[in-house]
Parts: C-alpha cells; structure tokens; sequence
C-alpha cells in the first residue's frame, strides 16, 4: 500500500485543482512556464461554449516519478516523446453523471520493442483499484484494454465510472499517439471520485445486485442526510467485531485510510437503517469513501453532503457527529 505522501503525490493535480472548485473547464500552462498546476482559463471557456474541439499535447511533466497527466475536459490529445518514456500516465476524470470514452485516432509504437498503450477502467496507483475488485462489475484482466494485442479490433473504449486512465511506455523520440476523450451522461451513477472538496450528491441503486462507492480523496466533514433502504435495522460502529451489518443485505458504510483501493480502507461505521435526519461524521483520513451494497432486492438510495475538513473543526465536537477518526494524518 503507497504512504499517504505518494497517493498525494500522484494526485497532486487533482486537489490542487479542485481545493479551488474550478473542475469543470481546466488547462495546464505551457511547459516551459514549468508548472503542472491546473488553471481555469476563460479562452478555454469560449472556446468550448462556441462548439469548438479542444486540442492539446499531453505532458510530459516529471511528478514524483515518471510522467503524469491529468485531464477534465472533452478534446483531441497527442502524446509525442521527446526523448525515451518509460513510466507514463494520463488520468481522465468527468463529473459524477458522466462516462468517459476514449478513441485511438492514431497509434505509432513499437510494441515489438517493448512499448505499449493499455487503457485502464478505473484508476490504479501502486497495485491499488479504484473502484475495487469487489465494486466494478468486470473482472480486472478485463478492465484493461492493451492496444499492442487488441490493435484496430477495439478503437473506442468507454469506462464504467467517471475516471478511467491509460498508461503507456514509448522508449523511441518521435513516436506517439492521439486519442479523442469524449464524456456521456450516466443515469445512475455509482462508483464516483469527486472532483472536488464539498459537494452534495445522491446515489440511487434501482434493484441492482451491486456495490458502489463514492471516494473523496480528503479529510472531510460528511453528512448523511437521507437513506433509504429496503428494511430496518440500525447503526453500528466499527468497534466490535460483532457489531456490523452483516447478513443485512442492504447498508451503507463509511471507509477511510491513506489509499485508492475501498476495499483495503478501514471500517468506520455502517448504517443498516432507512431515516431521514442527520448523521455527521468527520474523518481526517486522507481518502474518504461512502459504500453502498445492495442486493438487488429493493431500491436503495442516500443522500449526503461533505466538505472539507480544517483542523479547528477537527477539534470540535458537534452533537450530531456519531464518531471521529484518522485524525494524526491530517
């Protein structure tokens, strides 16, 4: 499992993005300003506003280690190396509803050489899934699609979810590929990463047998609002063993820890019981993650809301807040 430093490392892009709330139209300068940082750019607004294509090179920033981009928004992108790349990664993020395609326009690589392109349904950072093995509903060889053996039979791959990423090893300068990303509107929406900080979202599963997961890479405040399930029970906290929702069915549980994968975070609570009210929770971890499991019989719905978490609140208690956890990393 990577340290809290490399998970935030290889993310960077992202919370210093979205610790500004500015997700939806994103750029990166030009290299040689020798900033990786996304910026909101007005020109980029117009342009897409106008029904213009967005075009852009991906980059080749050195970010912790190997390369590292990070992408938000609908375009043609062209990688090209200018010198050997042996460890790259680009990261495609959309807004909760949406989907992500993503077209081989044209490929030159030397996959007899040892070079490759591979597509990734989801996101993965030192071994870690997101969503996870027990959450997406194909098996991991399947999430991949690798160019070098799929070739012109598989042009167009489109993700579960609204991250996907495509990792890739071009050792000869001058060779590349260009991919168009487009974004489509899922209607029910279940394994999200939040682009942002504070957000409100409902998560609705209509007699579906899944698992889905909501991850918010921050310490965060999170507030459950609304839930709905097909029977009653009631809330446990992690602190026994025996306390849990197993058996139940349908539930929702709170995850936290230092890493991508929900399915490696710890247990923090779950929550067995349909209300309507207010159940609090702050959690300092460095990822957050809501998890509802359904079984398919009823139709399950949550409503919750979450932003940030500051150290002043980390030492405020709030009546409402049923526990509190992970505070020493933050």
């Amino acid at each position: 499992m990577p340290s809290a430093f490399q998970f935030q490392c290889h993310l960077v892009l992202i919370f210093l993005a979205a610790s500004k709330g500015e997700t939806r139209y994103l750029e990166v300068r030009d290299a040689g300003e020798n900033d990786p940082f996304l910026l909101l750019s007005e020109d980029l607004k117009r342009e897409l506003s106008a029904g213009q294509i967005y075009r852009r090179s991906l980059r080749e920033f050195l970010w912790c280690s190997g390369c590292i981009d990070m992408l938000s928004i609908e375009g043609q992108f062209t990688f090209t190396a200018n010198q050997p790349q042996l460890h790259c990664a680009t990261f495609f993020i959309g807004e909760p509803e949406e989907l992500i395609t993503i077209h081989y326009d044209f490929v030159n690589i030397d996959c007899q050489g040892g070079d490759f392109l591979k597509v990734f349904d989801g996101w993965i950072l030192k071994g870690e899934k997101f969503p996870s093995s027990l959450d997406h509903p194909l098996s991991t060889s399947q999430r991949y699609v690798d160019f070098c053996e799929s070739g012109n039979i598989q042009r167009s791959i489109r993700s579960s979810q609204n991250v996907a990423m495509i990792f890739f090893r071009i050792q000869l300068p001058g060779n590349g590929f260009t991919v168009t990303v487009k974004k489509i509107s899922n209607l029910f929406p279940c394994n999200v990463i939040s682009q942002t900080p504070s957000g409100r979202f409902t998560m609705v599963i209509p007699h579906q047998h899944r698992n889905c997961s909501f991850s918010i890479i921050y310490p965060v405040v999170i507030k459950i609002s609304d839930l709905i399930l097909g029977h009653l029970n009631g809330l446990f906290l992690k602190k026994k063993p025996s306390a849990s929702c197993a058996g139940v069915g349908d539930f929702v549980e709170l995850l936290g820890g230092a890493g991508l994968d929900p399915s490696k975070m710890f247990p923090l609570a779950d929550l067995c019981h349909s209300f309507h009210g207010s159940a609090q929770m702050k959690i300092g971890c460095d990822n957050t993650v809501l998890r509802m499991v359904s079984s398919g019989k009823h139709i399950n719905r949550v409503t919750f809301e979450y932003h940030q978490l500051d150290l002043q609140e980390a030492e405020t208690r709030k009546e409402n807040s049923i526990e509190e956890f992970c505070f020493p990393s933050i």
